[in-house]
């Protein structure tokens, strides 16, 4: 299980900004931050009360004295710009995430991932930030629901703004990942739900279903290593395993029966992170793909320099497609890094 730990990161008395900090993610950056590094401030953004009061139990000021919680919504520009003064680096996990409220609630799903995107890169514009990097999805790729065009638009907002930063210098990339294990909203912690209740089955999309799967720290280094390495307009892809979902299924609850319910609307059969026509401008390291922007201001050398190689003509890279793949010992070391123990 690759680890993406960052080689030569110094977060120390720099400041740092997250929005949407007070999700999965948020929590286990803030603490792997904190565990890692001694930062000038810490600023979590978020526009949820409850679940900032919630995080101050978790990281109290008095243990923490570079904690700052800020309330405000990446809709409102003149909040993120008051939230990014002073600020070195800025990681925008902020998002309307699920794809059925993206689906009946369009507008807002537009609001707050194309223009909140938009207010990120005009605020780190305002305050001199040094680097932004923004949290994307596999659903970016090729997009088939609202949730995965608005996140396209959002990464394309972030890379266009390479070209846009002059004099002030700040460089923006994304990250593309799949499947976080455990995290909230995901089909584990589900499953692991209806066979604590004592389902008679599982219930699974279609038979021939995969998905990417990353744990929750994975994620983070990921995001780290990203920040370390980025010069501005890559889109940074890590690569991990697949795993079809009724093998996990079976792994998890030996023998008990699946339940074929059928595709969800907007739901991929296989998930994607780097189509055909990006695999043109793709670059493969050691652990993950680089998508290099179309831009002139890019210049590969540096990655070239580090081992980097094109990948072969008509490349994809998708979870049916993948070589690395997860069986029942992997998966359960997965679920033990993701905290979640119970593997049949």
């Amino acid at each position: 299980m690759r680890d993406f730990l960052p080689k030569s990161l110094d977060l120390n008395d720099k400041t740092i900004l997250i929005t949407g900090g007070t999700g999965s993610f948020g929590k286990q950056f803030v603490a792997t931050v904190l565990e890692r590094y001694k930062p000038k401030r810490l600023i979590i953004y978020s526009r949820d009360e409850l679940k900032q009061y919630e995080m101050a139990q978790l990281f109290p000021e008095s243990k923490y004295p570079s904690i700052r919680f800020f309330i405000g919504d990446v809709r409102d520009r003149d909040r993120l710009t008051m939230a990014m003064r002073e600020t070195d680096y800025v990681v925008h996990a902020a998002a309307l995430k699920q794809v059925s409220t993206a689906e009946y609630n369009p507008i807002e799903c537009i609001r707050t991932n194309i223009d909140g995107a938009e207010n990120v890169v005009c605020a780190a514009f305002d305050c001199g930030v040094k680097k932004v990097i923004a949290l994307s999805t596999d659903k970016a790729a090729n997009p088939i629901n609202l949730y995965g065009a608005s996140k396209l638009a959002s990464d394309k907002i972030f890379v266009a703004a390479n070209n846009m930063s002059g004099s002030i210098g700040t460089r923006f990339s994304v990250v593309r990942y799949g499947n976080v294990m455990g995290s909230r909203g995901s089909v584990v912690p589900f499953f692991l739900k209806l066979i604590d209740e004592g389902a008679k089955s599982l219930p699974i999309t279609d038979e021939r279903m995969t998905r990417f799967w990353i744990t929750l720290q994975q994620g983070v280094d990921f995001v780290l290593s990203s920040l370390e390495m980025m010069h501005g307009g890559e889109i940074f892809v890590p690569r991990i395993p697949s795993m079809k979902m009724t093998d996990m299924a079976e792994a998890m609850a030996p023998g008990l029966p699946q339940d074929i319910i059928g595709i969800r609307p907007g739901e991929k059969l296989h998930e994607i992170m780097v189509p055909v026509d990006d695999g043109r401008s793709t670059l493969r390291l050691e652990d993950r793909y680089v998508i290099e922007p179309a831009f002139a201001f890019w210049n590969r050398e540096s990655y070239e320099d580090n081992g980097a190689k094109k990948v072969p003509e008509n490349f994809s890279y998708t979870s049916d497609t993948n070589d690395e793949w997860l069986d029942k010992k992997s998966l359960s070391e997965f679920l033990k890094a993701s905290r979640i123990e119970k593997v049949a």
